[in-house]
């Protein structure tokens, strides 16, 4: 069960860590919304990667390679509307922080959507996360769900951390929050540009 449990949470590190657009969205409201606020965003992953990982393991295997392609772009989309709305931020004089609570929820329902547009959980999980949990699973329930254990309470914790210390970086000067936010922002945008083109390029 170690075994397993270690495979998790080795895998979670590059996961976590690895630049997308889902961190790269994760960085923009800690540093627009205050880590607060975005925390709940660090959540995303255990809503969304249920389904996503029951599609890969029993359904997405059957599926032409298309439907990823049609995936990607509809996600690059997406992540193009995230990375105006984020433009639309700099425009805004003074403090960024939302009055209430509504934003925190309209900036969780806004991750999940980006989480399960984004085609990477569903590359991850059918080439490298999903054969070493369904090997355990087929020896003991408890290996899988020591893989899964490992994975997502590492994978949080790391998303935790990074909200953290992206939020407190950016309260330390207006300026320098400033120009973070635009950097995610343009980050945001290059993401959204480069899935719609590989999705364009791999339909036609």
């Amino acid at each position: 069960m170690i075994l397993y449990l270690l495979q998790g949470v080795a895998l979670s590190l590059p996961a976590a860590i690895m630049p997308g657009p889902f961190q790269a969205f994760l960085i923009s409201q800690a540093l627009k919304n205050g880590w607060k606020r975005t925390l709940p965003v660090a959540l995303a992953p255990l809503v969304t990667d249920g389904p996503i990982i029951a599609l890969v393991l029993f359904i997405l295997t059957q599926t032409p390679q298309w439907f990823l392609d049609i995936l990607r772009i509809a996600g690059g989309l997406f992540i193009l509307y995230l990375a105006r709305g984020v433009f639309v931020t700099l425009k805004t004089p003074g403090p960024t922080l939302e009055p209430s609570g509504h934003g925190a929820r309209q900036t969780l329902l806004n991750a999940i959507v980006l989480n399960f547009l984004n085609p990477n959980p569903y590359i991850f999980w059918s080439v490298v996360a999903g054969p070493i949990m369904l090997s355990g699973w087929r020896e003991s329930a408890k290996l899988g769900i020591a893989f899964i254990v490992g994975f997502y309470g590492t994978f949080v914790c790391i998303l935790v951390v990074l909200i953290i210390v992206f939020a407190t970086a950016g309260r330390l000067n207006p300026k320098v929050n400033r120009i973070l936010i635009a950097i995610t922002a343009v980050a945001l945008a290059v993401f959204g540009v480069y899935q719609i083109a590989v999705g364009i390029i791999a339909v036609t």
